[in-house]
């Protein structure tokens, strides 16, 4: 009973006049930001850092998770309206959901989100709740190669994205492994494919890449072509903006798998929800009826990584809150805060501070609310967009773009790269080359590289050590039953084919 009662301790600060406002203030900034390709939580948490000063302590990190895990909700607006991802989570949605605009389901799509969001993210508070000492000693079990292991879990994922060719999908994935590799070599600290560009020493910006393969070049394909320049179709009526009781019947297994999965992976440091969403995505396709059918608009396919992307957000605060190891930008941020504080985030957090965590916990179920009630009201305004005809609605796509990745450094040279990265997604498009799987390469890339060279520091140069350590092995192993998935299905429709003209 001894959570249960703290939980409501928790509650009593919570519901507190001066927290809820706080709470609302949080999750609101978050939407806002989550909808704004390019600014992100740890920029917003970072420069409103400074007015938590004066601030209780319980309020202000009240306010500070609202800001970060209600800027997951709004993540997937521009993702399923406009095509532009805001976030390295939010491309996976884009996969489906924008697809789903296009068919006139813009506002089942948002809806679905919002209610994945706040099922999945419920489920990763109450994990919080329940289970955070625990998994957090598990968390600590993993180490480089570990990680490599997962990463190349993650990259496995490549034969769920890969589309029709499983070929063009690994030659973009590589494409994307090689993206992530420009700039400065942290363990020699030389140059890498800069070509002489000093732009390019600090790599170059997820950011940049996914809106040019995606926002850009959807703008581009659009306009040549003659069914591109009509307003998308909008459904009348509240009835049709909405999810039906079959969307959400459909979709149960994937408010399932994305609460499990983003939640877990979320624990380990370094993770992030990137990798979470494209595997509750690849799960989600692996299990259904119709895997042929996602990426041209399954309401599963929006989902599953918006609902691993909240359930991270309560994963990722079990390290934090524990072990004092932040796993993402945001929570060495959040971390940073706490330390300027006084407090000293570790396994004597909770004990020697409950108010501070048990209101943080319950101001999060509070929080998901809010964020419910709020977004499912917006989803026929939201909706309304796609109404605009294409001579506006296409310059703002580009116009947002443009501000977004501008907004990131304040560079124009990331500018003139995101036309560059727009032309190279428009001739992917016309070549039927998969998008997701260079930006998935891109995104863990120089996670997978750092940790399979610390590995090698390890072992002096062994790479027995990926299959000597247990974890590591079997997610290796998991790697390799997912590549041979295609192989056995294709070896499947041969033997079928073959049967056929001998019958």
């Amino acid at each position: 009973m001894a959570p249960l009662e703290n939980l409501l301790a928790g509650f009593a600060i919570a519901l507190s006049p001066v927290n809820l406002f706080w709470c609302f203030v949080g999750v609101f900034l978050g939407t806002i930001v989550g909808i704004l390709p390019g600014l992100g939580p740890p920029a917003t948490i970072a420069m409103l850092l400074p007015l938590t000063y004066k601030m209780d302590h319980s309020t202000a990190i009240i306010m500070l998770a609202g800001i970060y895990y209600g800027a997951k909700y709004g993540g997937s607006t521009t993702s399923i309206l406009l095509n532009v991802p805001g976030e390295s989570a939010s491309v996976a949605t884009c996969l489906d959901g924008y697809a789903m605009a296009r068919q006139g389901r813009a506002g089942a799509a948002l809806g679905i989100a919002a209610i994945a969001s706040f099922i999945a993210g419920t489920v990763g508070v109450l994990a919080l709740m329940l289970m955070a000492p625990p998994v957090a000693r598990f968390a600590v079990r993993f180490g480089p190669p570990e990680y490599f292991s997962l990463m190349a879990l993650g990259l496995t994922m490549v034969v769920f994205l890969a589309g029709k060719s499983m070929i063009k999908g690994l030659l973009a994935l590589l494409v994307g492994i090689w993206l992530a590799g420009i700039g400065t070599d942290l363990f020699t600290a030389e140059s890498r494919f800069t070509f002489g560009h000093l732009e390019l020493l600090d790599g170059i910006d997820f950011i940049v890449v996914s809106i040019g393969v995606f926002a850009v070049a959807e703008v581009l394909v659009n306009m040549e072509s003659p069914g591109g320049t009509k307003p998308f179709t909008v459904p009348k009526g509240l009835r049709n903006l909405l999810p039906t009781f079959q969307d959400l019947k459909d979709c149960r297994f994937a408010f399932l798998n994305s609460s499990v999965v983003g939640f877990f992976i979320g624990v380990l440091p370094g993770a992030g929800s990137t990798v979470s969403s494209f595997i509750s995505y690849g799960i989600e396709k692996a299990f259904s009826r119709h895997p042929e059918k996602f990426g041209s608009g399954v309401i599963e396919g929006v989902a599953a990584p918006e609902g691993a992307n909240n359930s991270d957000t309560g994963g990722s605060l079990v390290p934090l809150l524990t072990l004092g190891i932040p796993g993402s930008n945001t929570t060495a941020i959040l971390l940073a805060a706490l330390i300027l504080w006084g407090y000293r985030p570790g396994p004597l957090l909770i004990q020697e501070h409950p108010g501070l965590f048990w209101g943080l916990v319950a101001s999060m179920y509070i929080g998901n609310v809010m964020l419910l009630v709020l977004n499912l009201p917006l989803v026929p305004l939201f909706a309304q967009i796609l109404r605009l005809p294409y001579f506006v609605l296409y310059p703002a796509i580009l116009g947002i773009s443009i501000i977004g990745v501008y907004s990131v450094s304040n560079s124009l040279f990331d500018v003139w790269l995101l036309g560059l990265f727009g032309l190279m997604g428009y001739l992917m498009r016309k070549f039927d080359f998969p998008a997701a799987p260079l930006v998935l390469g891109m995104v863990l890339g120089d996670g997978m590289e750092r940790a399979l060279r610390q590995s090698l520091m390890m072992s002096h140069g062994d790479l027995m050590i990926l299959l000597t350590r247990p974890l590591s092995r079997a997610m290796l192993l998991g790697s390799g039953v997912l590549l041979c998935i295609p192989m056995v299905r294709k070896v499947r429709s041969w033997r079928v084919k073959a049967g056929a003209q001998e019958a």
